[in-house]
């Protein structure tokens, strides 16, 4: 059932975004007097499809995008019977070089728009929520596998980020943080000062799932809830603190776990403190390293900025904006080899991107993001996307010179190719990771 509400989130957010961008183009169209033929959500085989005035709507079957059909404007249709005859003057073709431009940017432009609107009004109603540095800086951090093999230790402090004070524990994952050049995490380890260099790929294994408890946890105190069944006899009573064992102090529950697994089948001395008072008790480790109690751990409490609505204005725009210039980071790094092209995710991967219960705050938040991805990708100066359209007619408003219609359906030819090997690739990863390969 979560993965169905997950995939229903995902086609929602599509047929919004989707629509918005296309309604895009096709509005810049009218607005210059031109044709438009068809506008679908969705890819053929049609569902279903209506005229109305010279457009017909429809909805196709494969929900991974849609289009708009601009008389006169080479594009994946591929009418060469329609351009080979004379141009109309309705026709995207014989309007000037800017008018077409703006036809090209409309959807990109739309889904920017919507983009930031989304982050702002998220921003203006939830605020930032984030767990506050103290508790990584002055209390210290128990690695899971991810931050064992990054370099940390238990207890380690972490001081600084890239160099850099910081206010939030969720900086330490952050696409800033780990996309910077030279990125790395500066901890307090019992007193000497080191830097951990953030490992080449370390990004990769944000896909994980759990990405977040085997990276760490942050160190938590704790305190005794109730004796386990039959453990009546221990010298333990609800709200106990265990402060020493075998005179080594204990303030973190890690600390506990790990010299009581040390002494594994051996009696301990440990001291206990009882609300203003200390008592001295022995107690017997079982061979599976247990004591026989149940304990709480507490000592975190997260924190949050609330803004205006003002102060939400470029604070939300400025959030949606960072994420093109980091996924625009994470393509370069990508290129360079710094990142695995593993991380490319198609409709799987997405669909794990949303809650799996419904909640329209986190709804919104992915599709902002979305959104903000989608207009970025679409901008590449690859044929076939706006941005290669964008390329050809930047290039005639320099030079004076349209390409050729020849030269333009090719150039379309060898775009839908690319598209359709890098959809192989999105669809091969997520099936690969859909199997843990």
């Amino acid at each position: 059932m979560e993965t169905v509400v997950q995939i229903a989130q995902l086609l929602l957010a599509l047929s919004i975004l989707v629509g918005i961008h296309e309604a895009g183009h096709m509005l810049a169209a009218r607005m210059f007097g031109m044709k438009v033929e068809k506008f679908f959500i969705g890819f053929p085989p049609t569902i279903f499809s209506f005229k109305k005035g010279e457009t017909e709507y429809g909805l196709g079957a494969i929900p991974l995008g849609g289009f708009v059909k601009i008389s006169g404007m080479v594009d994946e249709s591929m009418d060469k019977e329609a351009m080979a005859k004379p141009p109309q003057p309705w026709e995207f073709r014989s309007k000037p070089a800017w008018q077409r431009l703006i036809v090209m940017l409309g959807g990109i432009i739309v889904n920017v728009v919507a983009g930031v609107i989304a982050m702002i009004i998220l921003t203006y109603n939830l605020g930032d929520q984030f767990t506050p540095s103290k508790y990584t800086q002055e209390v210290g951090i128990i690695p899971g596998e991810i931050g064992l093999e990054a370099g940390f230790l238990p207890g380690d402090k972490v001081i600084k980020i890239n160099g850099e004070d910081y206010r939030k524990v969720e900086d330490m994952y952050s696409g800033e943080t780990l996309l910077a050049d030279n990125a790395s995490w500066t901890v307090d380890r019992n007193g000497t000062i080191i830097d951990i260099p953030v490992p080449r790929g370390f990004i990769d294994k944000l896909s994980d799932e759990d990405f977040q408890i085997k990276f760490f946890d942050i160190r938590r105190e704790f305190e005794i809830t109730k004796l386990g069944e039959g453990m009546e006899s221990l010298p333990f009573q609800p709200q106990d603190r265990i402060v020493k064992i075998d005179d080594q102090e204990v303030n973190y529950y890690d600390e506990y776990q790990t010299i009581v697994a040390a002494n594994a089948g051996s009696e301990i001395p440990m001291v206990v403190k009882r609300g203003d008072s200390e008592l001295n008790v022995n107690v017997n480790v079982r061979p599976d390293s247990t004591v026989g109690i149940m304990v709480s751990v507490y000592g975190i409490e997260g924190d949050s900025d609330q803004y205006t609505f003002g102060e939400a204005i470029p604070v939300g725009t400025a959030k949606a904006f960072n994420m093109v210039i980091l996924n625009a980071k994470a393509m370069g790094k990508m290129f360079g080899g710094g990142i695995s092209a593993r991380n490319i995710s198609g409709p799987i991967g997405i669909v794990k991107m949303f809650p799996k219960t419904w909640d329209w705050n986190s709804f919104w938040r992915t599709t902002a993001m979305i959104s903000m991805i989608l207009a970025f990708m679409n901008l590449l100066p690859i044929p076939a996307l706006d941005g290669g359209h964008v390329v050809f007619l930047l290039f005639e408003m320099i030079s004076g010179k349209a390409p050729s219609v020849k030269f333009l359906e090719a150039a379309q030819v060898v775009g839908m190719v690319f598209l359709l090997l890098l959809m192989v690739l999105v669809f091969g990863n997520d099936i690969l990771k859909l199997f843990g390969i």
